[in-house]
């Protein structure tokens, strides 16, 4: 008798023909697979996954792509108005998914909660894991770079690349609108955008001079409170009420919006636990151990009265600049999952959905920092679906020899002009990237004469 196909399986393949709509070959599916599988079980699940009617076969041989059946409320989805539609997720274990769940529901249907310390005082540094050691292993092997160096080396030679992506992606998981070229522009020339409300800008410039912070002092900055503390006075600095709270440890009751929890009250306790978190944190010898626990317990204790995530989020990098290890610059991570992984570990001290964010974060990371990363796999399908979009507007830019303000606005007419709603931010996102990433070795998939391209070069830099 045939042994049973495990569940888990089949709903791996099943989410992962999200990620293609337009229908996926075998090696696409594969990779983007929670667990990959060899090809001959994959093959054979497809089939089995065919034969059920859950999904469907394209084409034959080597254009034979796989599409999943779209259940009726897939379908109401699909027709939604872009406010309706989900935010893009990245792949997630059974278990996360169920948290998402949970999560979601009104918060009427949620039970109140307070923060528990057993929560902290249960993990047991090099005892406690929250990263498996599999996990660990991968991430390293994925985030190591050339050689024993100084602390903070090897973010100092990306450190123009660093800066912008890493103040813009924390940004936007704040609600900020800069986009990533306007971002450039006022970190490189201080030009302020245009309708931008003066938090955003502040709250970029605060990232800047807190990156730079971490960075012009890797070999001295630990994990302790005066790191921290100052860490937090610069990235809200002119953005709270009252001046004398930056880098301080509150004093005030403070609420969580659109969650059931409620954060430590009495000032002496918030900061025994505060000092409890840094020192277990410091005594953790694996650095993304130590990165993701103290993504998970800063916010969660929310030690100041603002701007506690931003903090966990940079004070994550630590241990990452101090063994030279590529950062972790929270690119492409959708805001909706990572808040979500934060009310998990708020309400429900669950570290799951906000593990599978961190690992996908960084493996995503690595991919634009790792010197190790060889390939990036199959054609990103968004890229392929807008091709000849793409690469018009590109090209239109180099020959027309715009600047960056001039680009900006350029890609913002050509997304409203030719792109649907929905994937409008994406695009804006894709031929900004594609700019910063332009040389004179590529310009010809855009078909560039080397001279157009030297003549832009001038006035783009």
């Amino acid at each position: 008798m045939p042994r049973p196909i495990p569940k888990n399986e089949l709903e791996d393949i099943q989410r992962s023909l999200d990620f293609f709509p337009q229908g996926a070959s075998l090696k696409q599916i594969n990779q983007v697979l929670k667990s990959p599988l060899p090809p001959y079980t994959l093959h054979r699940r497809l089939a089995f996954l065919v034969k059920e009617g859950t999904i469907y076969t394209e084409g034959k041989a080597r254009a034979l792509r796989y599409k999943l059946h779209l259940a009726p409320e897939r379908e109401i989805e699909k027709r939604s108005t872009p406010k309706e539609r989900k935010e893009f997720v990245i792949p997630l274990s059974a278990i996360s998914e169920n948290i998402q769940k949970k999560i979601s529901q009104p918060v009427q249907a949620r039970t109140p909660v307070g923060y528990n310390r057993n929560f902290l005082e249960a993990y047991r540094p090099n005892v406690t894991r929250y990263l498996s050691e599999a996990v660990q292993q991968r991430l390293f092997d994925l985030g190591k770079t050339d050689g024993e160096r100084p602390a903070g080396t090897y973010a100092r030679e990306i450190f123009s690349r660093l800066l912008i992506d890493l103040s813009w992606n924390s940004s936007r998981l704040e609600g900020n609108t800069y986009s990533l070229l306007e971002t450039e522009r006022l970190l490189e020339l201080n030009e302020i955008a245009e309708g931008k409300d003066l938090a955003e800008t502040q709250m970029i410039l605060n990232h800047k001079a807190a990156i730079e912070f971490l960075i012009d002092s890797a070999e001295e900055t630990n994990i302790n409170r005066q790191t921290v503390r100052n860490v937090h006075a610069l990235l809200s600095d002119n953005l709270l009420a009252d001046p004398k709270a930056c880098g301080r440890v509150r004093s005030k009751t403070i609420g969580i919006g659109k969650s059931v929890y409620h954060p430590l009250v009495i000032p002496d306790v918030i900061n025994e636990c505060f000092g409890q978190i840094l020192d277990t944190a410091k005594a953790i010898k694996n650095p993304f151990e130590q990165a993701f626990f103290l993504m998970v317990h800063l916010p969660y204790l929310q030690p100041f009265e603002d701007v506690n995530k931003r903090v966990s989020r940079l004070v994550a990098n630590i241990p990452l600049i101090r063994l030279n290890l590529s950062p972790l610059s929270f690119m492409g991570v959708p805001k909706k999952t990572y808040i979500n992984g934060l009310l998990a570990v708020y309400e429900l001290n669950n570290i799951d959905l906000l593990r599978d964010v961190f690992i996908w974060a960084y493996e995503r990371s690595c991919s634009v920092y790792s010197a190790i990363l060889q390939t990036l796999g199959e054609p990103d399908p968004f890229r392929l679906r807008y091709r000849n979009i793409l690469f018009e507007t590109i090209a239109n830019i180099v020959r027309e020899r715009m600047d960056k303000k001039e680009a900006i606005n350029a890609i913002k007419t050509k997304a409203s002009q030719s792109i649907i709603l929905e994937d409008q931010p994406r695009f804006i996102e894709v031929v900004e990237l594609e700019l910063r990433g332009l040389h004179e070795g590529n310009i010809a998939r855009y078909r560039l004469r080397p001279s157009e391209y030297e003549a832009w070069n001038e006035v783009w830099h």
